[in-house]
């Protein structure tokens, strides 16, 4: 009797590809970690704790507190520039649904979760998080501040709006950042639907005729 194949089912994980996933789950700790006790009062203790791993494992792959936040920072920026690339790369080609895709990625359920709202308060609060912040992020929000430009010049030359690109997508992406800071700091904070229709009001004063308080307006123009 031929017996099958159990190589794949049974050969144990590579230790890389172990090591790599101990490093995943000790990030996520930390991101859960820093939601409930902040940035300074975070320690390598309470993120093992909350890991459920022991303090000298996380001192094995992280050493020190300031490398664990680092790639706990360099994460989530890394997670959220896939987030909006792959959304834009999901949506219609047009000006926009580009746009529309930009707005929308910030308040997905994983991009606006409370832990990751609160761990990006976190970083933005703290004075010693911001060279590390320049360091490691500078160079994708220059890429990320630039494309959301290009689809606001897209779209008003498309709408023949008279506005200047680059300050409506600065009030976009502040009222963005505006409404994160709200959701982690009102006592009792909206929903993430009501979070994208203020966005959505303030893509409508700019443009009325692309966009309505519940999204991209898709009604044929008039």
């Amino acid at each position: 009797m031929i017996q099958p194949d159990l190589t794949l089912e049974t050969a144990p994980p590579s230790r890389k590809a172990s090591r790599e996933a101990r490093r995943a789950q000790l990030i996520e700790a930390t991101i859960e970690t820093i939601a409930q006790r902040g940035f300074a009062r975070t320690t390598l203790t309470d993120v093992a704790r909350q890991a459920g791993l022991s303090h000298g494992l996380v001192n094995f792959h992280f050493e020190t507190k300031e490398k664990l936040l680092g790639e706990t920072l360099r994460h989530l920026y890394e997670e959220y520039a896939q987030n909006w690339q792959q959304a834009l790369a999901d949506a219609p080609n047009d000006a926009a649904s580009q746009l529309d895709a930009m707005l929308r990625a910030d308040f997905n359920d994983t991009i606006g979760s409370p832990q990751r709202l609160a761990a990006w308060c976190a970083f933005w609060g703290e004075t010693q998080s911001r060279p590390l912040y320049q360091q490691l992020c500078a160079p994708d929000d220059e890429r990320y501040n630039e494309t959301f430009v290009n689809l606001c010049a897209d779209l008003i030359t498309e709408g023949r709006y008279d506005l200047d690109a680059r300050r409506v997508a600065r009030v976009l992406r502040v009222t963005s950042d505006g409404i994160w800071l709200e959701l982690m700091t009102l006592a009792a904070p909206y929903s993430m639907t009501e979070a994208r229709s203020t966005l959505y009001t303030c893509a409508t004063a700019f443009f009325p005729r692309h966009f309505t308080a519940l999204g991209l307006n898709t009604a044929p123009a008039p």
